[in-house]
């Protein structure tokens, strides 16, 4: 009897000395807040998919004042979610964004305009008065005015720009002629108050050729001269794939973990089943792995801005495939 207690004190001993190792924290920062546009990462946390893989992850919520780039410069995250054209812009002036997966295959980004303002092609816009989002979202549409040459200081050979705020009131009031939209979250928006499809002319930034590469996820180059981070980070984007593909199976469900996730008790039932369901159609099955042809296609996008660029050179180091090629090898 002695001996048997004695064994067991010293397997408990033993099991005291060797607790199960810990789960590597690793902190994102959204693009902004929360909502179905993030659905992947919030069900990957949901379902567990970041505890299989030995990841503790904090998702940080965005906002209208809170530039991803400033937040992972500042040591806040470790991974962002951010849009290309931020990144590569951000990347020349110094900071050393690399694009680590792209989730997005297609771009969600369209100018939305009233049919009453006569505009029902690109050339219509001159004289018009078009609303866009700042903050490293007008990039794209700054390239795709110079394309049509198009000078955005106003007057009757250009087109005014209004900065505009982060909802449609602009063209519900009759502010602009036209506003920047998302397919799964302004233009619906734009319907809800009540100006119906057949009133809208939508311009997609797809079918203009001017589309630039959205909500991919980056982290700082010397991050990834670490092996452990980039296992780290290679896990991280499996299990977020996998949070991803279970949205598309599951919109409804991964909408109800977005509205749990969201403290401000803000978003709506409806419109996030609604914004789930528009975003699967851009992951659009993604592993994560980024098209070449596609960040390529953006850099083009942003160096054909005429005299004024968003990017006067072409990135090198921008993106890699490192990441995406050991999650391939994950099970």
């Amino acid at each position: 009897m002695k001996q048997f207690l004695l064994s067991a004190t010293a397997l408990a001993l033993t099991a005291f000395a060797a607790p199960a190792s810990a789960a590597d924290a690793l902190t994102l920062q959204l693009k902004w807040v929360t909502q179905g546009q993030f659905a992947g990462y919030y069900v990957a946390k949901e379902k567990g998919y970041y505890d299989e893989a030995g990841l503790d992850v904090t998702i940080k919520p965005g906002g209208p004042d809170i530039a991803p780039e400033q937040v992972i410069a500042g040591g806040g995250a470790d991974v962002i979610v951010d849009w290309m054209p931020a990144a590569l812009a951000a990347r020349e002036k110094g900071l050393p964004l690399v694009n680590i997966a792209q989730p997005f295959k297609k771009s969600g980004m369209e100018l939305t305009c009233r049919k009453d303002t006569g505009i029902a092609a690109p050339q219509d816009f001159k004289g018009k008065t078009l609303g866009v989002w700042f903050s490293g979202n007008e990039y794209p549409f700054l390239s795709w005015m110079s394309k049509l040459k198009l000078p955005t200081e106003g007057g009757a050979e250009g087109v005014t720009v209004i900065k505009q705020g982060f909802n449609v009131d602009p063209l519900i009031q009759k502010q602009a002629d036209c506003i920047s939209t998302m397919t799964y979250n302004e233009y619906w928006q734009v319907i809800d108050a009540g100006i119906p499809a057949e009133e809208l002319t939508v311009f997609k930034y797809e079918d203009q050729g001017v589309a630039t590469l959205e909500d991919g996820l980056y982290v700082l180059e010397p991050s990834l001269k670490d092996a452990a981070m980039v296992d780290k980070l290679a896990r991280f984007v499996k299990a977020s794939m996998k949070g991803w593909a279970y949205a598309a199976e599951n919109p409804d469900e991964a909408a109800g973990i977005v509205l749990d996730n969201d403290t401000t008790g803000a978003q709506t039932e409806e419109h996030q089943k609604r914004m789930v369901g528009e975003i699967v159609k851009l992951v659009d099955g993604s592993d994560g792995t980024l098209d070449t042809a596609s960040a390529e296609n953006t850099v083009a996008v942003l160096m054909g801005g005429g005299s004024d660029p968003v990017i006067t050179r072409k990135p090198e180091g921008a993106w890699t495939s490192a990441v995406t090629d050991k999650a391939k090898t994950l099970n």
